[in-house]
């Protein structure tokens, strides 16, 4: 046959050393369509001193015949024939190529059957193949087309795809020889498919015309577009592969269910284990897998990262649907968020990387995954991620800004995080390295901004990367791209800086040094100080368009409110046309200030030590009857001042500061974006639809958490649970009538720990919203009584928040709660109707309230338990061991007694 001469092998490795010694980055490919067995002699007999790589012909036909036999054994069989190969060694996997669909290597049978069922027409025969494309050979069928390639992706070897296979492209069999299979590549809608500017006439092949296949309808710019379109899924396929190192070098073990219709095998590679599950037959499929071997491990999918259940002693069921298939992970069970946030973070926990030569080797697209895995646990456990309880499918870096310092490199890197549950989002990180002496320091100092290890292959010098912002250096570069109105470019956009005339006129005041202080503790965002000067607050989460914070703050400055740090300056992204988003403000910085949380609670630790210090025959609370509406509209007793004391006087500044705010913000008659408007009935059915929304989404996620719970807490949960139809009953007096108010901007998350006291005055900060909206919901234009409700249910947290520090610093035993909590209450309920009382006579001077007390009562009432619903949610993602306040908080608004 002339095949498989000696002289064909001596020339091939004379050859293979030639491209070996002059080009060490080339691979000889060999296309050798023979038997397993005589094509492996290509390899090298073993020593792999000839092809680096050949085509696996006879598994090709073969996986044709298994999809139209709905039979597994076709593969197997081929694949059980298969001799090993040299290590240095690799098949090449393919469907189809430039050459019709070759059936040399199987029995006359066999050609027989893939003829009738591939080649119905004469002319798709062509030699001892069929001259066909992948999609038309496959009728076209999506579901088909993803299972072969996810076939051909996940067996031993590295896949080859031809032109045109990824987008779906047809064929011409009306062109002689296998010219139908090479027409031009269909790139867009345009003129010769976007191939040629050329006279369509002088083309060598015609572009495609088929009806079915068109090019105007296949082709790559319209698939572009589509994210669910068959070139996206096969990017997805693509990127998964690669992050995979079991498909490309790991073993090979076929599983044997008794459903011939459905092939499985497991992958294994180091510490990597992957199961495949695809089924073969048109029809939905049952099979049960001996997974005996792997008891124990949690089978993960890998496209959702979505869990299956662990595998047990018994056979593993799974039910597939129609040609569908599973790629799983084999893994331990994951480790709980909470266990995440409250392991300690030492030198030892900390994951390593390896480098070849530079530390940002690990943005690079062949490191990813690797910084993929480190994150999938370092974002959880950061306090500013907001999304715990969910599920991180994937996470990718969509952009770097590289920031050059004077000794060192860092990043800036916008990450794309990827859920199981929800849509994605983008987190800001700004990425530094460090190595030598100075690691020390930084983890006693700020241990919380380690990522991970990274060791450099050539030297064998290790170092850590670190988050940017506790690196001073880089905090001065952003403040110096502010001050001087610098762009920062990156691949895709570019940060741009602006400031205020109150940046300036600190630039003018001479000797004044801005150095940065790095804050200790972690927030929602992450804040740098300047001098005790200026605050620059980093947003982690990425917003598409402005953030609430800066537009309000700019509004307000410009309006010279007094009751805000005025703005200093900003760092905005653009990409292209699309409208900036925010990076970061700066804004004054407020020296020798706490916020108003910590100033309530000292001001309730001297109430409960009041209290806890009253005879036996007072310590009983005095009764609070009705509402907080209602208590507000009437007149103060004088008991309920004497008792609160001085912060009597408290609540009604904040209600009169509060007022302030909503009457400046209500003032605006042109700029559409903060001009009020009126309630609408629209308005008013959209409430209820987003709080009915919200309640069904916050307690089914509380429901799915009830079992990680403490039992006292479990307790208060179910009686919540169980409320969801009163609670929606209370939002539907919102369609009653139609209410006289207006909406307009407001702070959105109005909380005590959103106001600052100095000693003298209170300040109000941070108007970015509510973390857990999307950002443009959080522009929207809602009444104020929102606000006010936020500050009201504040309130109710910081009360039973102080009693349980009393409870911790010793000044209470535990045995008393019960006597003490009902002036936990009494506190809360007359501090809001004070709050309350002062609010609406300030609010007055406006016309944004509702115009009668029915009116307000209804309104308030939903906004209190929709902040209540909102705050479950809050604290399930973020301080799970807040979740019993909010509880309670709902039990008492609804009418119930908390359990103790």
């Amino acid at each position: 046959s002339c095949e498989n001469l000696p002289e064909t092998h001596a020339f091939l490795k004379s050859l293979r050393a030639h491209v070996d010694q002059k080009y060490g980055d080339r691979m000889l490919l060999g296309e050798a369509n023979q038997w397993p067995e005589d094509a492996v002699a290509y390899f090298g007999a073993g020593r792999g001193d000839e092809c680096h790589m050949a085509f696996h012909f006879p598994l090709m036909p073969r996986l044709f015949m298994a999809l139209r036999m709905e039979d597994r054994v076709p593969i197997v069989d081929i694949l059980q024939q298969t001799p090993p190969i040299p290590e240095t060694a690799q098949w090449a996997l393919f469907l189809r190529n430039h050459d019709e669909l070759t059936l040399e290597m199987v029995t006359d049978e066999e050609r027989d059957y893939m003829y009738r069922m591939y080649a119905h027409t004469h002319q798709a025969r062509l030699n001892l193949g069929i001259r066909r494309r992948l999609a038309p050979l496959l009728g076209n069928n999506r579901r088909r087309i993803e299972l072969m390639n996810a076939l051909m992706f996940s067996l031993p070897g590295t896949p080859v795809l031809y032109y045109g296979d990824e987008i779906g492209m047809g064929e011409n069999i009306y062109l002689g020889d296998r010219n139908g299979v090479r027409t031009p590549m269909q790139w867009s809608a345009d003129r010769n498919a976007g191939f040629s500017r050329a006279n369509p006439q002088s083309l060598y092949l015609p572009i495609n015309l088929d009806p079915e296949n068109h090019y105007e309808a296949v082709n790559v710019d319209v698939q572009q577009r589509n994210p669910s379109s068959l070139l996206w899924w096969m990017k997805r396929l693509i990127a998964l592969h690669k992050r995979w190192k079991a498909f490309g070098l790991g073993t090979l073990e076929f599983l044997h269910p008794e459903n011939r219709k459905v092939i499985a095998w497991v992958r294994r590679y180091e510490n990597e284990c992957i199961l495949v599950v695809a089924n073969l037959s048109r029809f939905a499929q049952p099979v049960e897998l001996d997974l005996s071997a792997y008891q124990s491990l949690v089978p993960v999918e890998l496209f959702g990262r979505t869990e299956f259940p662990p595998i047990g002693d018994k056979p593993y069921f799974v039910a597939l649907g129609p040609h569908a298939f599973f790629w799983f992970s084999l893994e331990s069970k994951a480790q709980g968020v909470e266990e995440i946030v409250s392991s300690p973070a030492g030198v030892e926990a900390w994951p390593l990387l390896t480098v070849h030569q530079d530390w940002g080797e690990v943005l690079q697209e062949a490191n990813q995954f690797e910084l993929e895995k480190v994150l999938f646990n370092y974002l959880p456990a950061r306090r500013w991620f907001g999304s715990k309880a969910r599920t991180i499918k994937a996470v990718h870096p969509l952009e770097m800004m590289p920031v050059h310092l004077e000794s060192e490199k860092t990043f800036l890197v916008f990450l794309q995080v990827e859920y199981v549950q929800t849509e994605p989002e983008t987190y800001v990180l700004a990425l530094a390295y460090l190595e030598g002496t100075p690691v020390e320091a930084l983890r006693r100092d700020h241990a919380n901004l380690v990522i991970a290890r990274v060791r450099n292959r050539q030297t064998g010098a290790e170092g850590i990367i670190y988050d940017a912002l506790g690196n001073k250096g880089f905090c001065q570069a952003m403040l110096e791209i502010i001050s001087s109105r610098r762009a920062l470019k990156g691949g895709k956009g570019e940060i741009e800086g602006s400031h205020t005339a109150v940046l300036r006129r600190l630039r003018m005041e001479s000797g004044l040094v801005l150095e940065p202080t790095i804050g200790r503790t972690e927030q929602s965002n992450s804040s740098v100080t300047f001098g005790e000067r200026l605050i620059l607050k980093f947003f982690r989460r990425l917003g598409e368009g402005v953030n609430p914070d800066l537009e309000i703050n700019r509004f307000l400055t410009a309006r010279r409110f007094p009751h805000v740090p005025p703005l200093a300056g900003a760092l905005e992204y653009r990409a292209g046309k699309e409208e900036a988003a925010t990076v970061a403000i700066l804004t004054s910085y407020v020296p020798k200030s706490r916020d108003a949380w910590e100033y309530t609670l000292d001001s309730l630790s001297r109430f409960y030590d009041r209290i806890i210090a009253l005879p036996p025959e007072k310590r009983a609370a005095p009764p609070v009857g009705g509402s907080i509406t209602k208590l507000a509209a009437e007149e103060t007793p004088p008991l309920p001042v004497e008792i609160l004391g001085t912060f009597a006087e408290v609540a009604r500044t904040l209600g009169e500061i509060t007022a302030s705010l909503h009457l400046t913000l209500a003032s605006e008659t042109v700029n559409r974006d903060f001009s009020p408007e009126p309630f609408s009935l629209n308005y008013q059915r959209g409430l209820f639809e987003s709080m009915r929304s919200l309640t069904r989404q916050n307690l089914q996620l509380l429901e799915r958490q009830l079992r990680k719970l403490p039992p006292s807490v479990a307790e208060n949960a179910s009686r919540v649970i169980a409320q969801e139809p009163e609670i929606i009953k209370r939002f539907r007096a919102l369609l009653d009538r139609r209410l006289g108010a207006q909406r307009l901007r407001i702070h959105g998350d109005f909380h005590l720990g959103q106001v600052l006291y100095t000693g003298k005055e209170f300040l109000i900060i941070d108007f970015e919203g509510e973390p857990a909206r999307p950002l443009s919901v959080r522009r929207l234009k809602h009444t104020p009584l929102r606000d006010v409700a936020g500050m009201i249910r504040s309130f109710h947290y910081v009360a039973f928040a102080g009693l349980l520090k009393e409870v911790e610093r010793g000044a209470l035993k535990q045995e008393r709660l019960p006597e003490i909590a009902p002036w936990a209450q009494y506190w809360y309920r007359w501090v809001s109707a004070l709050f309350l009382k002062a609010y609406r006579q300030k609010a007055a001077e406006g016309s944004f309230l509702p115009q009668t007390e029915a009116e307000l009562e209804v309104l308030m009432d939903c906004l209190l338990l929709e902040k209540g619903v909102y705050e479950l949610g809050y604290e399930l993602n973020n301080r799970p061991d807040w979740l019993d306040i909010p509880l309670r908080g709902l039990l008492q608004l609804l009418g119930q007694e908390a359990g103790q």
